[in-house]
């Protein structure tokens, strides 16, 4: 019983499941609307789907991301889609569903964020139950954000290393 595989540390309270995106909110800056950044996503969205919870998909853009996400292997009747009339309604669905305690990712399409909003995101990120990401139209980012994608923790083969 003492003999260890490989080179895990000995202690429980160290070991991890590093093959997982962390809690959170991430942002995505897309020239794209978001195609290339959720081909990226769709591993880790399909595997979690597999958990039962939902994946909250908020004001995507008519992008082909049904089709995407079937190829990729996601449950399709684990998919919400929420259609938000404007950007405030949009944050608002983001905060709800990332803070719900249903959701196991929420992903939202929205306009560059102002300050106020990267704040308002940062606060909920605290309490968030979810992997959240918001992929960003726009050119201009201001410099203090929530962490860009490349910031988020993933373990070796990263799924965003196209951005880092």
């Amino acid at each position: 019983m003492n003999n260890l595989i490989g080179s895990s540390p000995r202690h429980p309270g160290l070991w991890q499941d590093e093959t997982k995106l962390s809690k959170g909110v991430s942002r995505m800056p897309s020239h794209t609307q978001g195609v290339q950044e959720l081909q990226t996503l769709t591993p880790e969205l399909a595997r979690l789907s597999q958990q039962g919870q939902w994946i909250v998909l908020i004001s995507p853009p008519n992008i082909g991301y049904k089709q995407m996400l079937a190829q990729a292997g996601v449950r399709m009747d684990r998919i919400l889609l929420v259609h938000a009339k404007d950007e405030i309604e949009t944050l608002w669905a983001m905060e709800k569903a990332l803070t719900s305690g249903t959701s196991s990712a929420v992903i939202c399409w929205a306009p560059m964020l102002d300050s106020r909003d990267n704040r308002r995101l940062e606060l909920v990120a605290k309490s968030a139950t979810a992997l959240g990401v918001v992929i960003e139209s726009g050119s201009d980012h201001i410099a203090a954000q929530l962490p860009s994608v490349a910031d988020v923790h993933v373990n070796q083969g990263s799924l965003f290393s196209a951005f880092h």
